[in-house]
């Protein structure tokens, strides 16, 4: 892991693992925060512009957090506040996750997922979540993910999304069982967990970054912190 001396703040808006081990994997040190939004009250046919909208919500909301608390203006470093969202669209299924956007890197991200136009969050029971890994099963998926950044000194924004293709060998239903008596896929967006040593083997191909699939596209985060600065 490359050591880099930040002459800013990075805050990630996430308390998602995998997204801060990525964001360390890069080198950086950073805080977190947590934003208050609805996400359900947010909808969009698009799941380009659903991750969009959504990293926009949470941005806007550890902003407004941010400005109450002063911290900007009691330090002379700049806060970039990096925001991300990733949605995995199983065909049928669509999977969607939001972006947050701030001054030092500040990054969150959520993962829904989306069947026959209805919105899929994380599974309900143990029958549901098997009915999503069933899903995937000898299928194709495809995952957006959004990021935004914002700087709180100079008020620059700017987020982008990418795609990343997924398919998938016919999963065993004994390896779905053994994902579920796990429990791990309980507490996923769609059940899904491409990381997942259970389910490692059988994924066929990733046309893509797998850093993107769980939450965080490295390249992405790295070319907006430097538009950001």
């Amino acid at each position: 892991m490359e050591d880099k001396t930040c002459p800013f703040k990075i805050i990630l808006g996430s308390s998602s693992i995998a997204r801060r081990n990525i964001l360390a994997e890069m080198g950086y040190e950073f805080s977190l925060m947590s934003a208050d939004i609805d996400e359900k009250g947010i909808r969009k046919e698009k799941p380009e512009e659903l991750v969009m909208a959504l990293a926009e919500a949470k941005a806007d909301s550890i902003v407004s957090k941010l400005q109450t608390m002063n911290n900007q203006d009691k330090d002379e470093k700049p806060t970039i506040l990096i925001a991300a969202d990733t949605l995995p669209i199983v065909s049928p299924i669509a999977i969607y996750g939001p972006n947050i956007s701030g001054c030092c890197p500040l990054n969150g991200i959520f993962l829904v997922v989306v069947y026959e136009g209805v919105v899929r969050e994380k599974p309900a029971n143990e029958k549901e979540a098997r009915e999503f890994i069933k899903g995937y099963s000898g299928g194709h998926a495809a995952t957006v993910g959004s990021v935004i950044v914002t700087n709180l000194k100079t008020g620059f924004r700017k987020g982008e999304w990418d795609r990343v293709e997924i398919y998938f060998h016919e999963i065993p239903d004994e390896i779905i069982k053994k994902l579920i008596e796990e429990g791990a896929v309980l507490h996923v967006a769609g059940g899904l967990i491409i990381e997942h040593p259970l389910i490692m083997p059988y994924v066929k191909e990733v046309v893509g970054t797998t850093d993107s699939v769980m939450g965080l596209p490295k390249a992405l985060t790295e070319k907006l912190i430097k538009e950001a600065l």
